[in-house]
């Protein structure tokens, strides 16, 4: 069952899927779209033409603008920003540049994503990074700018290598 919280602000032409929960003070704008069993922080900002999968996590304060799209299972921590145009002004026109974050990442607490940056699947951005160029699958980055640290395996755990597979057996050989 769908949860929307009283304060909670849900524009027309919202698409929320089944057992979607909303919390206090969230503002989801026309035409964006949230798949079943995802989870939205308080005083979240959902804009038009955002997509989010299923089975998402957005923890509180998190700012998510036109063309970011989070695909399945995607954690995104609290206060984590998402930019949308290179050449930011408070005049004229403006370029928007869109962003993905894949099936499984995860981006820590106040991470900052610029945008045309996608992030891979299963992916691992460390709290307080920023992130100024693509990261692949399965990659830990951390630092300003964001750097490949290491790897983590599908449940999270980091790995040593690349090809090694945790002791959940959940490692990158079967992609």
């Amino acid at each position: 069952m769908t949860f929307v919280h009283p304060t909670a602000i849900v524009e027309d032409d919202v698409t929320l899927g089944n057992d979607v929960k909303v919390w206090h003070f969230v503002h989801i704008r026309s035409g964006a779209r949230v798949g079943d069993r995802t989870q939205i922080g308080k005083s979240c900002y959902v804009d038009t033409d955002v997509q989010i999968g299923t089975g998402c996590k957005i923890q509180n304060f998190v700012s998510i603008y036109a063309g970011v799209t989070l695909q399945d299972d995607v954690f995104v921590g609290p206060s984590v920003t998402f930019t949308n145009d290179l050449r930011p002004r408070a005049f004229g026109e403006w370029e928007r540049v869109d962003t993905v974050v894949k099936k499984g990442a995860s981006l820590g607490a106040n991470a900052t994503i610029v945008c045309g940056n996608d992030v891979g699947e299963y992916a691992m951005v460390a709290a307080g990074s920023v992130v100024t160029r693509p990261v692949g699958d399965y990659e830990l980055v951390a630092g300003i700018p964001a750097r490949r640290i290491g790897y983590v395996c599908r449940c999270g755990k980091r790995l040593t290598e690349r090809t090694e597979s945790c002791s959940h057996g959940q490692g990158q050989e079967s992609r």
